[in-house]
């Protein structure tokens, strides 16, 4: 599986090595403070402050290492090398080596305990402390682990029974994982949490994090200090932040805690112990306030200005998918109807590439907080292989991105005021909204092509449970807090819901979808008589009229340039059969088109403003299976090929359904694209195919997405 994409890069980076142990750090953001983000157990690495780090990284200077015995850092063995003091140590010589005088020090579960180590040996370095879940040697009862037992024989069984050393080092580490993590993540829909951990888990040893748990508890006759003591010794201000349904490490533990230092605790009622993970967004938030309340100097004097609500001019914020450029499209086309009904309506769009491009192309205001949203096109082409795009796993592996684009735009609504809110698949707003119901302060529209993740088939039983459970979610959540969404526009009708259930046990998709969506009918982002006239639009772009034409085009994101190469090798057999068949190749926004071969008879071009014109002209078009290129060959009657990318269900299921409903396109699979003769063959074949059979396409989308979005003006 290939290393996901990071929302953020290190201003430096490097490691010290202590007492002859190798300590791996990290250095992100330029704050006016700086935050320690401490290691946990061995059991994981700093990968766990994932849905921390970007947006901690824009508000502060932020420091992160691998504690010793996972991640980039050494492995040392024996329990006496895993002692609490000697983790404290690692981290006044991190804070040395990144020339860090003081520091916020956060911890989760036994990071607490370290953090407290710290901040008791080093009172000058250590401000404040936030922590999570916290564990340690302190006196509470653990209920929830009984059946415990370090030094029981190795026949552990099942449950806590498993936390068992000899039992790790007999085959059985593999098990107390599965079970440690079910229970860190009991909370539903914690699928990816789980296997986050899990695979981190598989970084390191049994014999490492055997040494570990021995040199924290006091096991094989490591001495320990109670935490008791530490805590005597604490004078900077504490936080605690602690799950109610925590079955690793009760409250107790952090009320204990908060009672020796005179901290404050934030109970998370309903959560379990790894809160930043599965609640980042009310993590985030409560370490950003507290790092404000005690470490950002009080901001030089200002004069603010605010006005009445009735004089105020409406404000829309706008989001984009970036995910291909369709959205923008359709979206540009939805604001200018909204404009029609409301003249006086001011929209700002938060967007990444290349949406931006566009907006900024038609004079749209782009939000100067789109500049920090981490860029999701770069991530889906990450995750593709050759012509191959696993969609529901790729969505899973941008959690990361989703929860840092979402913490921009929770920024941005915080500091600002907006009438409303419309999100195109903007799903990081919609999930974490769902999440945090209490964050809306604004009206929001919600829209979608599409409803529902689907298995793939050769997924097998897993990746049906995976998307059931995902589904499961989404139902869940809508049934809870409808009010979140005043509107759910379903961009097309009724009939383009594909028939299928979102999982076993849960309802037909297309009833749901009609119980819960109103229907827009599909938008163009342009009028089909505009491009009417094909002589006359084929003599304004510069081609001969009765010259064969072939447009190749692949979407917004760089994932389909697998299919263009493969195209532009069938160019030479194609033109054997059709010599004045013309090609041309277009590479979007995200191809360098100087990195494709050239071949005769073809022109390859970038980024294709009024791509839909070339389109409407052509006598055959050969495209991915992506939505809105397919759609406005449609409404064009064009020819066209659609390659449907391997393993996305989207353009597999859902977008196939709604073409075969159109009674458009030819569906061409990769494997025959592949071969250079096959496709020169399909293309011979496909050029001025008859398209009477095309249903005609809705043109009236944008005016009634947009007079349901009025309304909430």
């Amino acid at each position: 599986m290939a290393e996901p994409v990071s929302v953020a890069s290190p201003r430096d980076s490097g490691s010290i090595v202590r007492d002859g142990v190798e300590i791996s750090y990290a250095v992100y953001g330029d704050g006016p403070a700086t935050l320690l983000l401490m290691p946990t157990w061995t059991i994981v690495h700093s990968r766990i402050w994932k849905g921390q780090l970007g947006y901690l990284a824009r508000h502060y200077r932020v420091v992160v290492f691998d504690g010793r015995g996972n991640g980039a850092s050494a492995r040392p063995s024996g329990a006496a090398a895993y002692r609490d003091d000697e983790y404290a140590r690692d981290a006044a010589a991190v804070l040395e080596a990144t020339s860090t005088p003081r520091a916020i020090v956060v911890g989760l579960s036994w990071g607490v305990t370290w953090a407290l180590h710290l901040a008791a040996s080093h009172p000058d370095r250590v401000v404040g402390i936030v922590g999570i879940g916290a564990s340690g040697n302190i006196r509470v009862t653990r209920p929830a682990r009984a059946g415990a037992g370090w030094e029981a024989p190795s026949d552990a069984g099942s449950g806590w029974a498993m936390y068992n050393r000899e039992f790790w080092l007999t085959g059985g580490y593999d098990a107390f994982v599965d079970f440690f993590f079910a229970r860190m993540f009991a909370e539903p829909h914690s699928t990816k949490q789980i296997e986050d951990a899990v695979e981190w888990a598989h970084q390191t040893s049994p014999e490492i994090v055997a040494d570990a748990t021995a040199g924290m508890h006091g096991y094989l006759g490591v001495p320990v200090v109670p935490l008791e003591e530490v805590c005597a010794e604490i004078r900077c201000p504490v936080l605690l932040i602690h799950g109610t349904q925590d079955e690793i490490s009760p409250p107790a533990v952090s009320e204990r805690i908060a009672a020796l230092t005179g901290g404050d605790v934030v109970l998370l009622q309903g959560c379990g112990h790894g809160p930043l993970a599965r609640d980042p967004v009310r993590v985030n938030r409560l370490i950003r306030d507290f790092a404000d309340r005690i470490a950002v100097p009080t901001p030089v004097r200002r004069t603010t200005t605010w006005t009445r609500a009735a004089r105020r001019r409406r404000k829309v914020l706008y989001l984009s998918s970036p995910i291909g450029l369709g959205h923008a499209r359709r979206d540009l086309a939805i604001a200018r109807e909204l404009r029609m009904r409301h003249p006086d309506v001011e929209i700002s769009w938060l967007a990444q590439h290349p949406v931006t491009a566009v907006l900024e192309q038609a004079g749209e205001i782009v939000h100067p907080a789109s500049a920090f949203l981490a860029n999701e096109s770069r991530h889906i082409e990450h995750e593709a292989g050759e012509h191959d795009l696993h969609a529901f796993q790729a969505i899973r592996r941008m959690d990361e991105l989703l929860v840092h684009n979402f913490m921009v735009f929770d920024d941005v609504v915080r500091d600002e005021d907006f009438d409303l809110v419309i999100g195109d698949e903007a799903w990081d707003v919609d999930h974490h909204l769902h999440e945090n119901p209490e964050l809306k302060r604004f009206a929001f529209a919600w829209m979608t092509d599409f409803v529902g993740w689907l298995p793939m088939p050769d997924g097998g039983s897993r990746e049906e449970a995976l998307t059931a459970d995902y589904n499961a979610e989404m139902i869940e959540q809508r049934a809870r807090f409808r009010h979140v969404r005043e509107r759910s526009i379903f961009v097309g009708s009724p009939d383009d819901v594909v028939p299928h259930a979102f999982g076993p046990g849960l309802p037909l998709i297309r009833d749901w979808v009609g119980e819960n969506f109103d229907f827009a009918g599909y938008v163009t982002g342009f009028d089909p008589a505009e491009v009417a006239d094909r002589e006359r639009l084929r003599g304004e772009l510069g081609y001969a009229q009765g010259e064969p034409l072939c447009v190749v085009a692949v979407g917004g994101s760089g994932v389909g340039e697998p299919l263009l190469r493969r195209v532009l090798d069938a160019v030479p057999l194609a033109r054997r059969a059709a010599s004045d068949l013309r090609f041309v190749i277009v590479a979007g926004p995200r191809i360098d088109p100087r990195s494709l071969p050239r071949r005769r008879g073809s022109t390859v071009k970038g980024h294709v403003p009024d791509l839909h014109r070339h389109l409407a002209v052509a006598d055959l078009a050969v495209v991915q299976g992506g939505l809105t290129t397919c759609m406005e060959l449609t409404a064009t009657r064009t020819p066209f090929l659609y390659v449907p990318l391997r393993h996305h269900f989207e353009q597999n299921f859902h977008v196939r359904h709604r073409l075969e409903r159109y009674r458009a396109g030819d569906l061409l699979p990769y494997e025959e694209a592949a071969d250079p003769d096959a496709l020169a063959e399909a293309i011979i074949a496909g050029l001025g195919r008859e398209t009477t059979r095309y249903r005609p396409v809705e043109t009236d989308g944008a005016a009634r997405a947009a007079a349901m979005i009025a309304e909430l003006l």
